[in-house]
């Protein structure tokens, strides 16, 4: 049955003000400088700052409480939720299946931002890269040429490879993205059920970037990585390719 038009936008003008009632309870948490594992107001004084309805307050709050904004203990109360990127994985990973569905796209444009994301940044992390760090890095490519050699994938292996490049930086926001965008193009790649990548070939391309980063070369160990991220995006296009 269609929807008339004074029923979609009586239930588009709710959804725009549950969206400003989120908006605003951030902003209270924000103004009042509340930290992770902070309590919240309770509902009721919430309700009453707020000059809302109990329902609509819980309506919003659980909206925020999947976007790991608040956490909610029942028979405890509400808290600022601690840093989680489940919902930005879950809502990624949704995208990019569903893009699936038309040439993967957004699958894509997701491979596409990592690249940018670590050629972008690999001079940096050099700049700061210990021999320590190196020398642990070197470890891991080691034990991906070992698995390549048994025939066994080494999908963990890769993951750790990409963390210990950046990991330097110090950056937690940065390792949380990367950590979102493997996970994302995990499940994207069981879902197209791909074949595994040549296993001596993809060793052999994390050797090449080390090598660069051993060498000090940002410009060559930013170029290795693009390529790198090149044969990915390919890869998915041929995948999703109908």
């Amino acid at each position: 049955m269609s929807v008339d038009l004074p029923q979609r936008q009586a239930r588009f003008s709710a959804q725009a003000r549950l969206r400003a009632l989120q908006a605003e309870i951030m902003d209270l948490i924000l103004e009042r400088e509340l930290e992770s594992g902070d309590p919240l107001p309770t509902e009721s004084e919430l309700s009453a700052e707020l000059g809302i309805g109990r329902n609509t307050l819980r309506e919003s709050l659980k909206v925020l409480q999947a976007l790991g904004v608040v956490e909610i203990r029942h028979g405890f109360g509400m808290f600022v939720a601690p840093s989680n990127f489940d919902a930005l994985t879950d809502g990624l990973t949704f995208r990019g299946r569903l893009s699936l569905r038309h040439e993967g796209k957004e699958a894509i444009q997701l491979v596409d931002v990592r690249q940018a994301l670590e050629s972008g940044l690999i001079g940096d992390a050099m700049d700061v890269m210990t021999p320590d760090h190196r020398q642990a890095i070197e470890q891991t490519v080691q034990r991906m040429e070992a698995a390549a050699q048994r025939g066994e994938g080494f999908a963990d292996i890769d993951e750790e490879f990409h963390r210990q490049l950046f990991e330097p930086l110090s950056n937690e926001l940065l390792s949380n993205l990367m950590s979102v965008f493997w996970k994302v193009y995990r499940k994207i790649h069981a879902e197209v059920g791909g074949d595994t990548a040549n296993l001596m070939e993809t060793a052999a391309i994390h050797r090449d970037i080390f090598s660069a980063v051993q060498s000090g070369d940002k410009a060559l160990a930013s170029e290795r990585l693009k390529r790198h991220f090149d044969g990915i995006r390919d890869q998915l296009a041929k995948l999703t390719a109908h």
